[in-house]
């Protein structure tokens, strides 16, 4: 109970920091940042579990690994309509240049927060290891120009394996869509 009450504290004054944040930001730019401060509320708060600086709480990932995929595929590409950058926006022009890119992570975001809440139940592995192990020697075209894509199984995945993929896919898109600080 301890645990769950820490969790929603940190939640709550992380949305309202984020508030403040985005005070300057309207319309499409406003939603694109809310959505995007409940996926770091969700990390931040599934994080400490994967570091294994809290108890780990299989509950708690699959929420998190929902909340990703809510807003991951064409719920996360809809916010970035052709024009929005600029302004209050955090996003690079690089979105529309390489929207390609852009729809591919957003639909791997989707894929590896299923198999998050897939993985959730086995718990964590004894270290932080690959996730190569998972990921079958057959592969299959992707819909997103071709690209191939390994099989992986995310039922015998630990569930920190599978959180670094989604933590990975939210750093790829960052590395190049995001406005460095």
């Amino acid at each position: 109970m301890i645990k769950k009450t820490i969790i929603i504290a940190a939640v709550t004054s992380s949305v309202a920091v984020t508030a403040l944040a985005h005070g300057g930001a309207t319309g499409i730019v406003k939603e694109r940042m809310d959505a995007m401060a409940v996926m770091g509320n969700s990390v931040k708060a599934v994080a400490p579990m994967m570091r294994r600086e809290v108890d780990y709480d299989a509950e708690a990932v699959k929420s998190a690994a929902q909340v990703f995929a809510r807003h991951s595929g064409e719920a996360m590409t809809k916010l970035f309509p052709e024009g929005s950058g600029g302004g209050a926006s955090e996003v690079t022009p690089e979105v529309w240049s390489e929207w390609s890119k852009f729809e591919e992570l957003a639909e791997q975001l989707g894929a590896y927060s299923n198999g998050l809440a897939l993985a959730a139940d086995n718990g964590l592995g004894t270290s932080m290891g690959s996730a190569g192990s998972m990921m079958g020697s057959s592969s299959t075209d992707s819909m997103m120009g071709g690209t191939t894509t390994p099989m992986i199984d995310f039922t015998s995945m630990t569930a920190d394996i599978a959180f670094n993929m989604v933590a990975q896919t939210c750093a790829s898109c960052h590395a190049t869509f995001r406005e460095k600080e």
